[in-house]
C-alpha cells in the first residue's frame, strides 16, 4: 500500500487488495503472506486483513476500508479457503474427522484483541497430525 499507487497509477490502486470485492464476487479468497516483499508471520497477514493497517496504526482509519475482511472471513481465507485454493480441502484448513489436525494454541483470541495487538500475537503451541511438536 505504500507504493503501490506509484507503480501502478491511482486508477488501478482502486481495484488493489480488493479481498472484500474478491470474497464477495468469487465466495471465498485465499490469504498468505507476499514473502519476501512482507515478513513471513500468519499474525501480520491476519492483522493486515483484519484492520487495514501496518503494526503501526498506518494509515489512519485503514486502506481501502470497503475492502476489510471480517476476523471469520479472514481466518477462513488463511485455513479453508487457502486450502481450497491448494485442492486440498480434504486434507486440511478446518478440524475434522479424517483431516491433518494440525493447529496451533494461541496465548491471545485473534477474533476478540484488540485490532493494533493482533500482531504480537504467540504460538504457546503447535499441533501437526494431532501430535504436540512444540
Amino acid at each position: 500500500m505504500y507504493w503501490a499507487g506509484d507503480r501502478i497509477g491511482k486508477e488501478r490502486l482502486k481495484g488493489a487488495y480488493a479481498f472484500k470485492d474478491l470474497l464477495n464476487k468469487y465466495g471465498s479468497v485465499a490469504l498468505g503472506t507476499d514473502f519476501p516483499v512482507e515478513q513471513v508471520s500468519p499474525f501480520l497477514t491476519f492483522s493486515a486483513a483484519a484492520t487495514r493497517q501496518d503494526i503501526e496504526g498506518y494509515p489512519e482509519g485503514g486502506f481501502q476500508m470497503e475492502n476489510v475482511l471480517s476476523r471469520e472471513e479472514t481466518l477462513r481465507g488463511m485455513t479453508i479457503w487457502a486450502a481450497h485454493s491448494n485442492f486440498e480441502e480434504n486434507e486440511k484448513g478446518s478440524i475434522e474427522v479424517g483431516k491433518f489436525a494440525d493447529f496451533v494454541i494461541l496465548n491471545q483470541n485473534i477474533m476478540e484483541v484488540e485490532g493494533n495487538k493482533i500482531h504480537k500475537t504467540k504460538v504457546i503451541a503447535t499441533y501437526l497430525n494431532g501430535e504436540k511438536v512444540y
